[in-house]
């Protein structure tokens, strides 16, 4: 039997900003997700690869089909996120 993930934040509200910077990301990178909506860009992303995702009944929607959706959206974030730790460690002071 598979184990459901914790799907939480580990910093208690910081949900609310991890939504609106998926929705920025998401936006900068092409796709037109409403701000208020971010979990919407997983239909967009997977209407983009070719993958029919619906809001329910995805038992036939292979791992690697996931995947790719997951890897788009997921990829995407860590790339901004790596680029915007760089970007501030260039700007410190060094010793």
């Amino acid at each position: 039997m598979a184990r459901r993930r914790n799907r939480h934040p580990l910093v208690p509200g910081a949900g609310q900003a991890l939504d609106a910077f998926k929705a920025d990301v998401m936006r900068r990178a092409g796709y037109t997700s409403a701000a208020g909506q971010p979990e919407q860009v997983k239909y967009e992303v997977a209407s983009s690869l070719g993958i029919p995702l619906q809001p329910r009944g995805n038992g036939a929607l292979s791992t690697e089909q996931a995947g790719k959706i997951g890897g788009r959206i997921g990829g995407t974030m860590v790339r901004e996120m790596i680029r915007m730790a760089q970007e501030q460690l260039s700007r410190q002071p060094r010793p």
